[in-house]
């Protein structure tokens, strides 16, 4: 695959991630955050799963099938994925498309704080004023006015934890299994049947409002979390690492022209600011490490 290709289903990738915002906030009138959770990652569980079949055959042919330690690893990385996925669906009951997309970015200069907090990882000099470049924008974001944030922003706001979590150990246990479409797919899976069966349990589900639901259910599920997954794992196979960093963070700018076009967001110059600044800093904390061999002293 050629470069270019590759970046192409980059950026088809960020296009859909971006427009599952607005399919987040339209599905939620009918059914509630914890079963539109569950069901579009169990929609999501079965797109990947033949891709997840046949890399299992494999590792089985080759003496190494996934243990019970994988399998725990899979069942914790599937907690989290919940537990952000949910924050963010409850946030956007109460938050607009254009804040929930930025606000979700926010996990990216985390992962890089967490790896040296936790993991020992010096972090590139980049991340902190990125840090503070992203709490900046926040501030612009909410209109120069911390006291601004809505019930929703805070909920979002919170999911980047548990997000930057994930992020940062999802990689290691990929490595561990050797296997990232088997991953994945028990991830969804995990996500999937906890979300649904806590949701099923406190919140009220009606045949009319699932069938209301059931477009941005499949968009989400089968879009989002299968196909948007898929093209991220078969481009980065061929794509630059800079070319990705760049390409993937537009899914935030994805976000807030959907949320404009579908749900009529509108951003004073504060807030287009404050959006900026967010993705100028997202930006950095991924690029700028990739070019420190540059400026590295001789």
């Amino acid at each position: 695959m050629s470069r270019l290709r590759a970046n192409a289903l980059l950026l088809l990738a960020a296009l859909i991630w971006g427009s599952a915002f607005v399919g987040q906030s339209l599905g939620m009138a009918d059914v509630g955050p914890l079963t539109f959770t569950g069901l579009r990652f169990v929609l999501g569980a079965l797109v990947v799963s033949p891709l997840a079949w046949r890399e299992w055959q494999g590792l089985r042919a080759a003496g190494r099938p996934p243990g019970r330690t994988e399998a725990l690893w899979i069942i914790g990385l599937g907690s989290l994925l919940c537990t952000g996925a949910v924050m963010q669906q409850v946030g956007l009951q109460t938050t607009s498309v254009t804040n929930a997309g930025f606000l979700t970015a926010l996990y990216v200069p985390l992962v890089p704080m967490l790896a040296w907090l936790f993991q020992r990882q010096l972090p590139h000099w980049s991340v902190w004023p990125a840090a503070a470049g992203c709490l900046l924008g926040v501030w612009l974001l909410t209109g120069a006015s911390l006291t601004s944030l809505s019930a929703g922003d805070w909920w979002v706001l919170a999911s980047a934890l548990p997000w930057a979590v994930h992020v940062l150990l999802v990689g290691q246990v990929a490595n561990r299994i050797r296997g990232a479409y088997l991953l994945a797919c028990g991830q969804f899976a995990v996500c999937g049947i906890a979300s649904s069966g806590l949701g099923l349990t406190t919140e009220s589900l009606s045949a009319d409002g699932l069938r209301l639901a059931a477009g941005a259910i499949v968009y989400t599920g089968v879009l989002s979390v299968g196909v948007g997954f898929t093209l991220q794992v078969i481009a980065q196979r061929n794509a630059h690492p800079a070319d990705a960093a760049i390409i993937l963070s537009s899914e935030t700018v994805f976000a807030a022209l959907f949320g404009a076009w579908f749900m009529g967001d509108r951003l004073p110059a504060t807030g287009l600011l404050g959006c900026a600044l967010i993705l100028a800093c997202i930006l950095a904390v991924q690029i700028l490490p990739q070019r420190q061999p540059l400026w590295a002293a001789p």
